[in-house]
């Protein structure tokens, strides 16, 4: 039996509830990391020579680091071949920790390599549009730690359509031959981007937050390999409550329509739904909706309506599966590419703002807009926030979010 009962009025109006789970405090299969997956643009494809006409990492051993939230003595692995254009045949897969436990390095602590099997195989073939799970491996990961994923394909995938996230803020690296036991890869080239690895999972007494956002939420003005996004400096705020916090986010992404990856209504179901042991969820996205809309009276009015539906569709959606969902606030871009002479996507950010604040729809509220904005100009970041584009932000900026939300939302 589920039961939703109000404790009472937020700081910004809205009403927090609190839902009574029977299953609250039971070990269950939690995801602990996720990157959303998309269409890797030519441009973020793995560099030469492991990308060749239709056919990628052939005879390559990929080595990624991810940086988990809650721990566990018992993991397994997710990859997904969502936007593949092929089957992804991965031959051999091996987890370890990463030395001196950093994000973004080609070494690893020789100890702790641990092969992955799929099924009780080595190998894998995941089919177009599906993911994989791996089996469970007893593999203990402390909550923050950094992981190391080395995937090898022998026969590469035979499709120039392949899945990613561009946007990792981590250094990954490529070599050529199987090298998945490997403590080191001498002479490995260098990307910055995640391809195939979606999701970590540990067994573990914990919920999950999902973030769902764009670039401001995927990190773009973050530290490479230094994981402060705020969703990560949330998690740090987190430590100790058994909450995961898992980032869902791209840059460019929007909401009503695809774009930089698929928009928000259509990639709801599989980046907050299908997720393991969610119970909340955070919805910080719109402005590149607003930002891309032609900047004339009509369009940005029917902008304005078009998020509240969907922001509508989102809560209701999540609600039927027992999550709730705080929205977040817009951030101001006066002096970005976005803003406008006339201010009417300025004016479209604040009717959404406005419905975000006082609509009640959301379970609760987070003003991020409050948190950065400039008191002396509230169209523009504060200068101390904003990493020089006027649109996104700092690390420092990055902090400032994460602080703004409130700890009690997640009991």
């Amino acid at each position: 039996m589920r039961r939703r009962s109000f404790l009472g009025l937020a700081a910004t109006g809205a009403l927090v509830p609190t839902v009574a789970r029977a299953d609250a405090r039971r070990e269950r299969w939690v995801t602990t990391w996720t990157s959303m997956p998309q269409l890797t643009e030519p441009h973020n494809m793995p560099p030469p020579p492991f990308t060749q006409d239709n056919l990628v990492l052939a005879d390559a051993t990929l080595r990624q680091t991810v940086q988990v939230s809650v721990g566990g003595r018992r993991m397994r692995l997710r990859f997904s071949n969502a936007f593949g254009g092929a089957v992804l045949p991965i031959t051999a897969v091996t987890v370890a920790l990463p030395v001196d436990g950093r994000a973004g390095v080609s070494g690893v602590q020789p100890g702790t390599v641990r092969r992955v099997t799929f099924s009780g195989r080595p190998s894998a073939d995941v089919p177009v549009g599906a993911l994989v799970l791996s089996d469970p491996l007893g593999f203990t990961l402390a909550p923050g730690t950094n992981l190391t994923v080395t995937v090898y394909l022998a026969s590469g995938q035979a499709s120039a359509a392949i899945t990613s996230h561009p946007g990792s803020r981590t250094t990954s690296h490529l070599v050529a031959g199987n090298h998945v036991d490997s403590p080191d890869l001498p002479g490995a080239v260098p990307t910055d981007h995640w391809y195939f690895l979606s999701g970590v999972e540990v067994r573990a007494e914990a919920s999950s937050l999902v973030v769902i956002g764009d670039s401001l939420t995927d990190g773009r003005g973050s530290t490479t390999n230094g994981n402060d996004r705020w969703p990560n400096q949330l998690f740090d705020r987190l430590r100790g409550k058994d909450i995961a916090v898992l980032n869902q986010a791209a840059g460019g992404n929007r909401v009503l329509n695809d774009g930089l990856g698929p928009s928000v209504l259509a990639r709801l179901d599989r980046d907050l739904l299908a997720q393991s042991a969610v119970r909340w969820l955070i919805l910080f996205e719109g402005v590149n909706d607003i930002g891309t809309a032609a900047a004339t009276e009509a369009a940005q009015k029917q902008v304005a309506d078009d998020l509240i539906a969907a922001y509508q569709q989102i809560i209701d959606r999540a609600h039927a599966h027992d999550i709730q969902v705080y929205g977040a606030t817009l951030l101001p871009f006066g002096g970005s590419g976005y803003d406008d002479p006339g201010g009417l996507r300025e004016s479209a950010r604040q009717a959404v703002n406005r419905w975000i604040r006082t609509s009640r729809r959301f379970d609760a509220v987070v003003d991020f807009d409050a948190a950065v904005r400039d008191p002396a100009e509230p169209r523009r970041l504060l200068a101390a926030a904003d990493v020089g584009d006027h649109l996104h932000l700092n690390p420092t900026g990055y902090r400032m979010l994460a602080e703004a939300v409130p700890i009690r939302l997640f009991r």
